[in-house]
């Protein structure tokens, strides 16, 4: 068992991830100058708070359906791959691309290797 791999990890990004999704429904001021930075469309900002909570209950099945996880996994790998060519797209290559990038490598790697089977 590896901490990528392990249903702890999961689960501790799943809460972020739940974090995430009412920081953007409020919208925080950081996060809506951001998307106001990227040039993120107005039609486009209530479906991330959505997304972001349907990919914390889809990290917290990995106790009962590891296979449903891991798709979550690969679909917010997807999701980060936006974000990036969002940044990349805005030549945003600040501090604030970093995230992006980070979540981006961890949910690759967390796809390819997949969940412990508990």
């Amino acid at each position: 068992m590896s901490a990528l791999t392990s249903p702890k990890t999961y689960a501790a990004l799943a809460a972020f991830q739940a974090g995430d999704a009412v920081a953007c429904a409020i919208p925080l001021t950081p996060i809506k100058d951001l998307l106001d930075r990227l040039d993120v469309p107005e039609t486009v900002r209530p479906v991330m708070p959505v997304a972001k909570a349907a990919s914390a209950i889809g990290l917290l099945s990995v106790y009962r359906f590891p296979a449903l996880a891991r798709l979550t996994t690969a679909m917010l790998t997807l999701y980060f791959v936006l974000a990036v060519a969002a940044h990349v797209r805005a030549r945003d290559f600040t501090v604030t691309a970093l995230p992006a990038a980070s979540f981006l490598a961890l949910f690759t790697v967390m796809t390819v290797k997949g969940p412990d089977q508990t």
